[in-house]
């Protein structure tokens, strides 16, 4: 567990359970729990359930019932609604021609591993970092799971200038309309990594490619996702207005096509399950929006 993020662990840790504790689902991630062992997966449970305290220190209930506050009203929130977010997006680009999709710190994402029939003309590459990578490939192997052949694994860092060449030598076109999944990283990118990562993508990506992201408003209060980031040591670095992400992502040849608010997110991904379990209603974190961009 220390070789690679934890935020990308625990993000995992909140598919799989939502996926097997609830019927009506925000956002269905069968293959997550595959990727933890028995034990992994209950001592990551009982660790939170012992830190209820941390989350709510009135709180007066039982460990499963601190497990589902937790997982419910921290954790989960952000991986289910950007997940149902991003492959939705996903399936419109390669209806209408995206034939590579390429997801930048890629953490323990399973859409690889649970591929629709609308991608299988697509080349998927999961880029991120060498440790991290490994990680998830020990993972798969012990979960006794097939990689499919469409599927690339890239060892590079966004940090580091060399990654989009790594990036093609692993087999990527630059001729190819494609689809960039960024989840859960803009965070944790300062200003000046965020602006040369845009800056990369135009110039790799033609016309008619999109991206699709998250990222914190800095017009907003993201408290709640600075304390989870700073408790699991990783520290946020940036956050945006809606004006200066148009403006970053027009200077670098994208324009946005699709832009939800943490109550727009609620209302279309969230509705259905909190219609079927209004005792545990989630909803969307406040300053934290996505966005869809397409390459003019």
């Amino acid at each position: 567990m220390d070789k690679t993020s934890m935020t990308a662990l625990i993000s995992a840790f909140s598919r799989a359970y939502h996926s097997t504790n609830y019927e009506i689902k925000i956002f269905d991630d069968s293959v997550a729990k595959l990727l933890f062992s028995d034990d992994e997966y209950k001592q990551i449970s009982d660790s939170f359930s012992a830190g209820i305290g941390f989350f709510k220190p009135d709180f007066n209930g039982g460990p499963e019932e601190a497990l589902r506050f937790i997982v419910n009203r921290h954790l989960s929130p952000s991986p289910l609604g950007r997940a149902a977010f991003g492959e939705h997006a996903l399936e419109n680009a390669v209806k209408i021609g995206a034939r590579q999709y390429v997801l930048l710190g890629s953490g323990y994402d399973t859409f690889s591993l649970r591929q629709p029939k609308w991608a299988e003309n697509l080349e998927i590459f999961e880029l991120d970092k060498p440790a991290a990578v490994e990680d998830k490939l020990m993972r798969i192997k012990r979960a006794g799971i097939d990689v499919s052949a469409n599927v690339h694994c890239v060892q590079a860092d966004l940090s580091d200038s060399d990654w989009c060449e790594i990036l093609l030598s692993n087999g990527f076109s630059r001729g190819k309309v494609s689809c960039v999944g960024a989840y859960g990283i803009i965070y944790y990118l300062p200003h000046g990594v965020f602006e040369s990562l845009l800056q990369k993508l135009s110039l790799l990506l033609p016309k008619g490619s999109s991206l699709i992201f998250d990222y914190p408003d800095r017009l907003k209060s993201i408290k709640k996702q600075h304390s989870l980031a700073s408790a699991a040591g990783e520290e946020m670095a940036a956050a945006y207005s809606y004006t200066e992400m148009e403006h970053l992502l027009a200077e670098n040849g994208f324009l946005i096509y699709e832009h939800l608010s943490p109550a727009e997110i609620t209302n279309k991904f969230f509705k259905a399950y909190n219609e079927h379990y209004p005792e545990y209603k989630m909803s969307a974190f406040s300053g934290v929006n996505y966005c869809l961009a397409v390459k003019e």
